[in-house]
């Protein structure tokens, strides 16, 4: 017994759920089967799923080698942001305010914008959404688009093995920062080379915001915020720097890398128990949304990456919000009675007491 989702036309419910006939004539369900062939033809791609093939290497792992540039800039950076905060007392509520607002359109550039639509095609996107979410991305300064999406997809085909390139099986500061001051483990590299990532390089907004990267970093994520405060209200140009470039900055990174590790770590799993990633609603605080982890782990396709719409989650509300103006369309939503089948298989039970 096979039964099919419906869809509406900005709204597309995705899932199939299986049932078999015991010899007693009565149906059970045996289990929530998403076709993944289907949902690759409409999205283009099948590398955000789990790959249950994939088996670590035998043997002593290679040694850890430092990335010093990396750590000597990552420390100055939190030193910088230490220093910030002694500064708040004295900025200007503007400044705050522009700084508020520079954290969410950069956070919506990785949120809505190099996770959502590019590493899952959860939704589409017209041009203009495209390069506003592309000018938000560099911004944030998290890497350029392309290489977000090549690292994240290659972090849900092999989550937490050697090739996961924030592992969390290798602790909670390697997953939140570690990762990022160490050279990448040698199966990081060889699975994400073999990644189809033509979608991406179809895409010239991504390849525009690749080629132009580090003057476009320079400008959105330290020019752009810091002047517009010093020219347009005289705030002092220390506070105008470290307040809305720096500390922004810092924060931001901080709220992304709590999806790597606490949400990885700390939570229920209503939906999948054999899976580490975790509900963290903190984390969707910080991060607009990202913190239901194991549902989207679950789920990688679900524009939300929740099944609960808009609580905690301003990125929904956005992407809603842009298919609200014609501006974004065809979200994939996973159906309720997948989901609901999916807990009573897999999940860990927690969904039963709200």
């Amino acid at each position: 017994l096979s039964k099919e989702f419906s869809s509406t036309p900005s709204t597309t419910a995705v899932g199939t759920v299986t049932s078999r006939v015991t010899r007693n004539g009565n149906a059970i369900m045996e289990k929530d089967l998403l076709n993944h062939e289907d949902l690759a033809g409409d999205r283009g791609m099948i590398d955000d799923i789990f790959d249950e093939t994939y088996r670590e290497k035998e043997g002593p792992k290679p040694p850890l080698r430092y990335v010093w540039r990396n750590i000597i800039l990552m420390s100055l950076l939190h030193l910088g942001a230490l220093f910030a905060l002694t500064l708040i007392p004295s900025a200007k509520i503007e400044t705050l305010a522009w700084a508020l607002l520079c954290f969410l359109v950069s956070a919506l550039g990785i949120t809505a914008g190099s996770h959502r639509l590019w590493s899952h095609r959860s939704y589409k996107a017209t041009l203009p959404l495209r390069i506003f979410l592309t000018i938000a991305n560099s911004m944030a300064f998290q890497n350029d688009i392309y290489e977000w999406v090549r690292d994240h997809r290659v972090h849900h085909k092999f989550s937490e093995t050697d090739a996961d390139p924030h592992n969390a099986m290798r602790g909670f500061f390697f997953s939140h920062i570690g990762w990022l001051l160490v050279r990448k483990h040698p199966d990081v590299i060889e699975k994400g080379q073999k990644l189809d990532l033509s979608d991406i390089k179809a895409d010239k907004v991504v390849m525009f915001q690749r080629r132009y990267y580090k003057p476009s970093v320079v400008l959105l994520c330290f020019t752009l915020p810091a002047v517009v405060p010093w020219y347009f209200w005289d705030e002092s140009i220390v506070i105008s720097f470290f307040i809305p470039a720096i500390l922004r900055y810092t924060i931001g990174l901080n709220a992304t890398w709590l999806v790597n590790s606490a949400a990885h770590m700390f939570g229920n799993r209503p939906y999948d128990q054999n899976i580490n990633p975790r509900e963290n609603p903190l984390v969707s605080l910080g991060a607009l949304g990202e913190g239901f982890h194991n549902y989207h782990h679950t789920f990688p396709y679900d524009y939300s990456t929740s099944e609960f719409g808009w609580r905690f989650n301003l990125t929904t509300a956005f992407i809603d919000l842009m298919c609200l103006l014609g501006l974004a369309s065809d979200r994939k939503k996973v159906s309720k009675e997948v989901i609901l089948a999916r807990k009573m298989r897999t999940g860990d039970g927690s969904h039963k007491s709200g």
